[in-house]
C-alpha cells in the first residue's frame, strides 16, 4: 500500500469541514480535485471511507480507522519536520491564532514586535472571534481563552491572567451621570454582548456578599473589540478587560465605573492547543513568549 500524505491530509480535513466543497475552498482548488484524491485513497486502501448523501458525509468503519491512523502519521511528519526546523534555523512556519478581538488587541499586537525579533522565522495568522470554535475544523494551531477549557483533545497551560470591570467614557459622564450604586445601573445606558451572554452577567462585591447583576444592554455587538469601541464613543457604561482599559484610564479616554463594587478578581487565561500540536517547537515559542509577556505586564 502506498499512502500519499497529501491525500491522507486532504482527508482529514474532509472529515473535519464536513463537506468536499469548503476542502476545496481551503486548497483554493476544484471540487474535482478532491474527488480524485479521495477516490484514489479508497482505491489503495481497497474499501469505501466516506458515505456521501444528500444529509451529508459520514465515515464507514474503514473510514473511521484510516482517519485515526491518518492522523497520526501526519502528525509525526509535522513534529519530524519542526523539529529538524527547529534544529537548524530556530521556530519557523506558520501558526494559526484563535483569540478574541480584545486579547488580540490587549495582549497579541502589543507583543508581536518582541516575537518576531526574537524568532524570525515565525508567521502568525490571527482569527480574532469571541466564538468557541472548533480547532480543527478552523485549523487552529492554538487559541487564547480565559476559562477552564474542555476536552478530551485538549491540552492547556495558564499564560497569565485577566480581570474586567466597569467603564465609561468622560463624554457619557458628562451627559448622564456616572450610577453611585449597583441598584442604579437600570436606569443607565448599558453596552452588552450580543453572542455570549455569560459577558451580560455582572459580579458584584465578594464572599458571602457577592451579587450579580443580568444586566438588559442598550445595545449589543458580537465581538468584545466593538464592545470597547462603543464605551470609548461614550454610547454607555460596558464590562472590559483591564489590561485594556486601564491605560484608556490613564490617558483620559474612560473612566472607572462603581470600582468598590465590580473589582473583579482575576481569571486564568490559557493558550489550547489540540494534543497532538502542543509539542511544535513554532508553537511552544509562541507560548512561552506570551506567557513572559503577560508576566511582565
Amino acid at each position: 500500500m502506498n499512502l500519499q500524505l497529501d491525500d491522507l491530509a486532504l482527508f482529514v480535513r474532509v472529515v473535519e469541514l464536513g463537506t468536499l466543497s469548503a476542502a476545496a475552498r481551503e486548497r483554493n482548488g476544484p471540487v474535482s480535485q478532491v474527488t480524485r484524491a479521495l477516490a484514489r485513497l479508497e482505491a489503495q486502501c481497497g474499501a469505501r471511507l466516506l458515505h456521501r448523501s444528500t444529509h451529508g458525509l459520514t465515515l464507514t468503519d474503514e473510514g473511521d480507522t484510516v482517519l485515526a491512523h491518518a492522523r497520526q502519521m501526519l502528525q509525526t511528519s509535522l513534529q519530524l519536520e519542526s523539529e529538524l526546523s527547529g534544529r537548524l534555523a530556530g521556530p519557523r512556519g506558520w501558526v494559526r491564532v484563535g483569540c478574541s478581538a480584545v486579547i488580540a488587541q490587549a495582549v497579541l499586537a502589543p507583543s508581536l514586535p518582541a516575537l518576531l525579533a526574537a524568532h524570525p522565522g515565525l508567521r502568525l495568522d490571527i482569527v480574532a472571534d469571541d466564538r468557541m470554535v472548533d480547532m480543527a475544523r478552523e485549523g487552529l494551531d492554538l487559541t487564547i481563552r480565559t476559562g477552564t477549557p474542555a476536552g478530551d483533545d485538549l491540552v492547556a497551560r495558564e499564560i497569565g491572567q485577566l480581570s474586567r470591570s466597569l467603564y465609561a467614557a468622560p463624554t457619557y459622564a458628562e451627559a448622564h451621570g456616572l450610577p453611585t450604586e449597583p441598584e442604579q445601573l437600570a436606569r443607565h445606558q448599558l453596552v452588552g454582548h450580543a453572542l455570549m451572554p455569560v459577558l451580560n452577567t455582572w459580579t458584584a462585591g465578594e464572599g458571602r456578599e457577592q451579587r450579580r447583576w443580568t444586566v438588559s444592554p442598550s445595545i449589543r455587538a458580537s465581538d468584545t473589540g466593538t464592545v470597547l469601541a462603543l464605551v470609548r464613543a461614550g454610547v454607555g457604561i460596558g464590562r472590559l478587560v483591564d489590561l485594556v482599559a486601564r491605560p484608556l484610564v490613564r490617558s483620559g479616554e474612560l473612566l472607572p465605573v462603581l470600582p468598590q463594587w465590580f473589582g473583579e478578581k482575576p481569571l486564568p487565561m490559557y493558550a489550547v492547543m489540540l494534543r497532538e500540536r502542543h509539542r511544535l517547537p513554532k508553537v511552544r515559542a509562541c507560548i512561552e513568549h506570551w506567557a513572559a509577556w503577560m508576566a511582565a505586564v
